[in-house]
């Protein structure tokens, strides 16, 4: 399993108003699916910062998201350690299949693939 990239995840209950600052430092939106708002670097498309004002399908937001190239790998992993899911796995309408874990510090983490 690899790390495909890393994706801070914050809140916000005004995605103008962040986009619009960290469109200063040179972040462009490349989604949005109006709960979730995703900004990235256009020189280096995976430096990103995803918006959000809550989480749609899941009982909480992630405070970050890791994608990695086989999220069923990374979910049996997860399980096997004993690690809290927080959500299970399941795929998304939007093209993603995810689950959230809860790390050691007690953050929430979406792991996510692109299908």
């Amino acid at each position: 399993m690899a790390v495909r990239r890393v994706v801070p995840n914050l809140q916000s209950q005004d995605a103008d108003e962040s986009r619009e600052f960290y469109g200063l430092l040179g972040f462009e939106e490349v989604m949005n699916h109006g709960w979730i708002m995703t900004l990235a670097s256009p020189s280096s498309p995976a430096a990103q910062i995803s918006v959000m004002t809550g989480d749609r399908t899941a009982p909480v937001a992630p405070d970050m998201s890791v994608e990695v190239d086989d999220v069923d790998a990374a979910y049996a992993v997860m399980r096997a350690s004993g690690a809290e899911i927080v959500h299970p796995l399941q795929d998304e309408e939007w093209g993603v299949r995810r689950f959230f874990v809860r790390d050691p510090t007690g953050r929430v983490v979406n792991v996510l693939g692109h299908r």
